[in-house]
């Protein structure tokens, strides 16, 4: 899986149901993977989670060994965008990406320290070495990189297709959209990308999700195009009283949706970084990205 997507703060109606399903499930152990696309159904509820593989097996090398600094690597986060990193009950920093940086940190026998900050503060104080390396939804841009080093991402926003249940809807192409009305978020990239993919739908835009999925709810129109994971936490809460399901498969195009987030480390740390993404490697390699994706993605995006 080779694509590209944004990665966005997450929407008010959905964090305070991420952290909730974060927390309760953080303790539960891990199921089983299913690393494949969804069926093309329709509205086909998924039967396991799909764990995207976002390594190519090929770009395997020689271990890298982390540079020895004589101190511990100080990871910087921030805790309130849960499921990637929030604080946890004992008001530690926890999440999909400070647990993985955690197992990065154990694959590499090296010492880390994981602290919050506030997250418009985390490039700068980075900057200033206040830390070494940058776990949090940092989206991985050109303006970015002309500053910092990134490993390859290791999680992305996957864009998806919602549908009405009750009305056996094609799986979305070009050709089954035509003249079926698609809600979208205006002014979203999900529009943009609607427009230029499929031309012949009739889009109905939107000021904000929420708006939207309620319009979907009651049957106001057949689809809806938008963020993977709020889509997928709507889906799965009480509100949309499973009134729906995804349809079709994930779209990840970086000119749209951007490139997904990686771990940030000062230009200056390469060997860091090149050890950080050897150990990403080997932390899908070895199954515990599978099981903490399964921990705090209970209900996947892809």
């Amino acid at each position: 899986m080779y694509r590209f997507v944004t990665a966005t703060r997450a929407s008010s109606h959905s964090r305070g149901l991420l952290l909730a399903i974060s927390i309760a499930l953080s303790a539960l152990p891990a199921g089983v993977a299913r690393a494949q696309q969804p069926p093309p159904s329709a509205a086909a509820e998924p039967s396991a989670v799909t764990v995207p593989n976002f390594w190519n097996p090929r770009a395997r090398g020689e271990r890298v060994e982390a540079p020895q600094t004589g101190r511990a690597v100080r990871f910087m986060t921030d805790d309130e965008f849960p499921p990637l990193h929030f604080a946890g009950p004992d008001g530690a920093p926890t999440g999909f990406a400070v647990e993985l940086a955690r197992a990065v940190c154990d694959r590499l026998a090296i010492a880390c320290t994981v602290q919050a900050r506030r997250f418009d503060t985390l490039l700068d104080a980075l900057a200033d070495k206040q830390g070494d390396v940058v776990a949090a939804a940092v989206p991985l841009t050109q303006g970015l990189r002309a500053r910092f080093l990134a490993t390859r991402p290791y999680f992305r926003w996957p864009a998806r297709f919602i549908a009405r249940k009750d009305r056996n809807l094609p799986a979305p192409s070009a050709a089954a959209l035509a003249e079926r009305s698609v809600g979208v978020v205006e002014g979203s990239a999900h529009e943009a990308y609607l427009k230029a993919f499929f031309p012949k739908a009739a889009r109905k835009t939107f000021t904000d999700l929420s708006a939207a999925e309620s319009a979907l709810k009651r049957g106001e129109m057949d689809y809806l195009f938008a963020d993977g994971l709020n889509l997928a936490l709507w889906l799965n809460g009480q509100e949309a009283e499973t009134c729906c399901a995804f349809s079709g498969g994930d779209y990840l195009e970086n000119r749209y949706f951007g490139e997904g987030i990686g771990f940030v480390t000062r230009t200056e740390d390469a060997a860091l970084a090149r050890a950080l993404d050897d150990a990403l490697q080997r932390v899908w390699d070895d199954g515990k990205y599978t099981e903490l994706y399964l921990r705090f993605f209970p209900i996947s995006p892809f």
